[in-house]
């Protein structure tokens, strides 16, 4: 459930271009972490994904960092891409029959670089079952958004991980 609406993310802000350096993420310890490459719309777009899941091998958080180069001259409008990307989410988990609601596109960094943020609680019945939050920036070429999602309770006891991780990234 968690995963098409962080393969949206590595689409949302590819455009054509080369690839481009990888940056460098320091998972959380006993997450499962794995590196995907792929071609979209012809550009390069670099993913890197970790998962912590349970006893049983289910997910309970997912972290994504995509790369995607910006073809040369092109100005990003940061904000309208992270608005694009949260009106996305929260479309694929109406159809999904859950409703969300996400706060106010807000500065925000990303590892040296400015960006914008947003997180979305996404609750069924009334009932707060998911939470995720998008951070995108971009540097020169290279476009760069960060997705964490999570069961509730998972996601706010992962908390800690999920900040030591943000932090570690290096672009």
């Amino acid at each position: 459930m968690i995963q098409p609406s962080l393969f949206v993310v590595g689409l949302m802000l590819a455009a054509v271009g080369a690839q481009a350096a990888e940056p460098v993420m320091t998972w959380p310890e006993g997450w499962v972490s794995e590196e995907v490459s792929a071609q979209a719309q012809n550009a390069a777009v670099h993913r890197q994904r970790a998962v912590k899941n349970d006893a049983e091998g289910n997910p309970l958080v997912v972290m994504e960092l995509t790369m995607t180069t910006v073809e040369s001259g092109h100005q990003v409008n940061l904000q309208g891409v992270l608005l694009e990307m949260r009106k996305s989410v929260q479309k694929d988990f109406a159809q999904s029959g859950y409703q969300s609601v996400c706060n106010r596109i807000h500065p925000a960094s990303l590892s040296r670089l400015t960006a914008v943020e947003t997180t979305c609680t996404i609750t069924e019945n009334g009932r707060h079952v998911l939470s995720q939050t998008l951070v995108a920036a971009v540097d020169g070429d290279k476009a760069y958004v960060l997705s964490y999602a999570g069961q509730a309770q998972a996601y706010k006891e992962s908390e800690a991980e999920i900040s030591v991780a943000r932090n570690s990234l290096k672009l």
